[in-house]
């Protein structure tokens, strides 16, 4: 996407990708990372501030080239300061929501990788206005490279990103793999692959791809229901990819990169969280390199979805712990703030069309 007729984005290319393409300005092969460095690790927007470029360069690289710069619309902060959430505007006008968790372990981001979303899952506010369009690796980098520049500010940085926002990111597979592969440059964030998880709903070619890639990232398996028939009721896709395939490329996944998977399991009343769940839960994963996070539903009106109670969730939890699986209760974050995904973006979108 090109915000500006005429001009280029440089935002979202490797060091070589911006040496090739401001070759033809005369610009020297070792330029592309300087300007790297610039847009990425500096936060600099605005070629006239690349003061190691002469004057004639930076008016050159102004005429023809451009960098993202997403626009805040809404910003929330929970009651107590540890969640934030940004809904970011790029050049066409679409918003993504971007999430900062302040964790006890360090910074966590939470970045969307499409706007909207297909996969039409039936507890996810995501999904409720469709697909719009994939992100650009860059503009995904632009959503973490934001938060960073609030954090330094504080003088803290961005320790973990999980891959967890709006959007299915094997669905956009191609600008997700190079947003991961650029923010693990030295020239950019330097963040390391193992302090980044990628969530899927299950797209069985995709996470075979994934696997081939050696990437010691993390991989979330949105699994939330034990068995098929209530999985393709809450989740379509798996109609496409039942359990049993998901779950044997899951494992071919893990023993390849020798990373254990978390399976992320949203609790919804009634539905999906009594004990016969527990335990065919426990049934489909003892044994294997996995880790359970059950995840009390976040409210979403517009589904009509309720939370269960404690109890209910502690006895989840507890059967699966006597069954030998792994498991965590995620630790709430931003109920106040409309945690769920899509639900900011979707609260915005319904205002402004009435």
């Amino acid at each position: 996407m090109q915000p500006e007729e005429g001009k280029f984005e440089l935002f979202g290319l490797f060091a070589p990708e911006i040496a090739s393409v401001i070759q033809p300005l005369g610009l020297q092969q070792y330029r592309g990372k300087q300007i790297a460095e610039w847009i990425y690790r500096h936060g600099v927007r605005d070629f006239n501030a690349m003061t190691n470029l002469s004057k004639e360069q930076r008016v050159a690289l102004e005429r023809r080239f451009t960098i993202i710069k997403p626009v805040l619309k809404v910003e929330q902060h929970s009651s107590d300061g540890r969640t934030s959430k940004f809904l970011l505007a790029f050049a066409d006008g679409m918003a993504v929501e971007t999430v900062l968790m302040r964790q006890p372990y360090g910074n966590s981001v939470c970045i969307s990788t499409q706007v909207g979303c297909a996969m039409g899952c039936s507890f996810c506010a995501s999904t409720l206005g469709g697909l719009a369009r994939n992100l650009t690796a860059g503009e995904i980098l632009a959503e973490v490279l934001y938060v960073a520049e609030l954090l330094k500010a504080e003088g803290k940085k961005v320790d973990s990103i999980v891959i967890m926002g709006s959007g299915e990111p094997l669905a956009n597979y191609d600008n997700v793999l190079k947003f991961i592969r650029l923010i693990h440059e030295p020239y950019c964030l330097n963040l390391s692959y193992r302090s980044i998880t990628l969530s899927t709903s299950g797209l069985i070619p995709e996470i075979d791809r994934l696997t081939g890639e050696g990437l010691p990232i993390t991989l979330s398996i949105s699994l939330h229901a034990p068995n098929n028939d209530l999985r393709s009721k809450l989740m379509p896709i798996n109609k496409r990819y039942p359990l049993e395939q998901l779950l044997t490329a899951v494992d071919k996944y893990a023993t390849t990169n020798g990373r254990r998977v978390t399976y992320e399991y949203t609790l919804i009343a009634g539905i999906n969280d009594q004990p016969v769940h527990a335990r065919e839960l426990t049934a489909i994963l003892r044994g294997r390199l996995a880790n359970v996070n059950l995840i009390p539903i976040n409210p979403v009106p517009e589904r009509g979805l309720l939370r269960p109670n404690a109890a209910d969730i502690t006895r989840f939890e507890q059967i699966l712990k006597q069954g030998h699986v792994n498991v965590t209760v995620r630790r709430e974050m931003g109920v106040d703030i409309d945690a769920a995904c899509g639900q900011l973006r979707y609260k915005v979108l319904s205002k402004i069309n009435g």
